[in-house]
């Protein structure tokens, strides 16, 4: 565990008669002076300290600047990838020996509890991602230590806090008898509700969160598959030792951010709508560009985009391009990489997602309420053949499971509406390889690495329309067995590590 931010040294005034916080206070100062000493039987502190490095090493971002709040010694923080790290620290003799460990990390004297201008160190500076590993549990009050993260989280960054089960209280008074913790004094031991309605009061909210660890010790064989499957299955999940909220600040902007839009329309024998998704698309923000990406089309789909870009006149700015590969997932790419938008949206052709809901997508993520919007077509009532039944059976099962699997709720996988900031695409694209180009629809490229990212996803209920042209493009029995062989990927990446 970090050492604590707690309470200042006790003043002259308490010294003399000193208030039960006062002591623990002191009593954690003294517990984290000695943190360098081991337990009789180290191995579980070993073995949980291992799987907290490999957990948080993967789910903070690669490119992030992160900043480890009670550092300590700085093994942890010491122990990430991330080229720019730094560790605040109470206690200047923890600091000390943390620069001397780890000169490659920036370290600093100050305390995490108060804002960034009223105590010392981090000079004010905000950050991609903040670790905060266990230090709510030494604290005297968590409020504030959420709130002077909080202060030092950059308005797009996350918030990485790991905190123990209380269901493991006794069990850790236990290992604490039997040698393998140090004793510590009284500790705070919050639930899952508690933790909840503290985030609501600091103005944090819940991005995804991960249960680690039922079997603290390195048992050969049977830790990997407690730890990495049983640990996973629900409701097994909630005996876990441990738990890592990822964070992000909440945020309602009274006034949407100005962003210019690029809505990519992919169009296979798509003819007879072209000329209506040019007429109903809005113009949204700042400016708005359509661009058509055509893919094989058996039809005059290309013809009809070319005769549209001669003898429109409106205020979109249209442009298109002819695909060289297959599928829906590489027109998106071909369209996301020649747009000029701040915001990327993907429209189907097929228009059975109005394109009038559109600025609904728009002003979610412009008020910063979302970083990744997609549509969901399974809650208003649907026109009758806008889903065929095994389709909408299909949707509805996957998105449970892909509900389990990201941490996050997504009703509708398959909805192709889709909205995000070109700058999170780009750092999707960059990170693409740890899936593997699996994905020919382009939905679950882009939503495993929302979620890989941490991105905060949301979902706006759309009225389902039938199509007025052309069939589907989606063989229901050949893209299902597909769609399980990309939950057997998620599983095996993002949930079951």
């Amino acid at each position: 565990m970090s050492t604590a931010a707690t309470a200042a040294p006790l003043d002259e005034a308490s010294a003399t008669n000193p208030s039960r916080s006062d002591v623990l206070a002191a009593e954690w100062r003294a517990y984290f002076l000695r943190a360098h000493e081991s337990p009789r039987h180290p191995g579980a502190r070993d073995f949980m300290n291992a799987d907290l490095r490999q957990a948080l090493g993967r789910l903070i971002p690669s490119d992030a600047r992160v900043m480890e709040a009670g550092c300590g010694w700085g093994d942890l923080i010491g122990a990430l990838p991330q080229a720019t790290r730094a560790g605040i620290d109470l206690l200047p003799e923890n600091v000390a020996e943390a620069r001397r460990r780890y000169p490659g990390v920036k370290f600093e004297v100050g305390d995490v509890l108060r804002p960034p201008s009223e105590g010392t160190g981090s000079g004010g500076e905000c950050w991609d991602a903040i670790v905060c590993d266990r230090l709510v549990h030494s604290v005297l009050d968590v409020k504030a230590l959420l709130d002077g993260l909080g202060a030092r989280l950059a308005d797009d960054g996350r918030l990485y806090l790991t905190v123990f089960n209380f269901l493991w209280e006794l069990p850790t008074r236990i290992a604490e008898w039997v040698g393998w913790k140090r004793p510590a004094p009284t500790a705070n031991w919050l639930s899952d509700s508690d933790f909840r309605n503290l985030f609501d009061l600091t103005g944090l909210e819940i991005v995804r969160l991960e249960d680690r660890m039922m079997l603290p010790l390195d048992v050969p064989a049977l830790a990997t598959a407690v730890n990495h499957y049983l640990a996973r299955v629900p409701p097994l999940e909630r005996l876990t030792l441990y738990r890592i909220y990822v964070l992000r600040k909440r945020r309602r902007e009274m006034t949407p951010r100005p962003m210019s839009v690029s809505v990519i329309v992919p169009a296979r024998n798509e003819a007879g709508n072209v000329e209506a998704a040019i007429a109903r698309t809005p113009v949204m923000g700042e400016r708005t560009e359509l661009i058509f990406v055509e893919g094989h089309s058996s039809d005059d789909t290309w013809a009809a985009i070319q005769r549209a870009l001669v003898t429109y006149r409106g205020p979109l700015q249209l442009s298109a391009f002819q695909q060289t590969g297959k599928g829906k997932g590489d027109a998106v790419r071909l369209g996301f990489a020649r747009a000029t938008g701040d915001l990327l949206m993907i429209l189907d052709a097929d228009l059975t997602v109005p394109p009038e809901e559109l600025p609904g997508f728009y002003e979610v993520v412009a008020r910063g309420q979302a970083d990744f919007v997609q549509g969901t077509r399974l809650v208003y009532p649907m026109e009758r053949g806008a889903m065929r039944f095994f389709n909408k059976l299909g949707n509805v099962g996957f998105s449970q499971l892909f509900t389990y699997l990201l941490q996050q709720p997504i009703r509708d996988t398959l909805c192709g509406t889709k909205v995000l900031r070109r700058s999170d695409y780009e750092r999707i694209a960059a990170n693409r390889a740890y899936f593997g180009d699996f994905d020919p629809f382009g939905d679950f490229d882009l939503i495993f690495g929302a979620a890989r990212l941490n991105l905060k996803i949301a979902e706006i209920p759309v009225r389902y329309r039938d199509r007025t042209y052309g069939e589907t493009n989606i063989s229901r029995w050949k893209h299902g067995a597909l769609l399980l062989k990309m939950s057997m990927l998620a599983a095996r990446k993002l949930k079951f590590v």
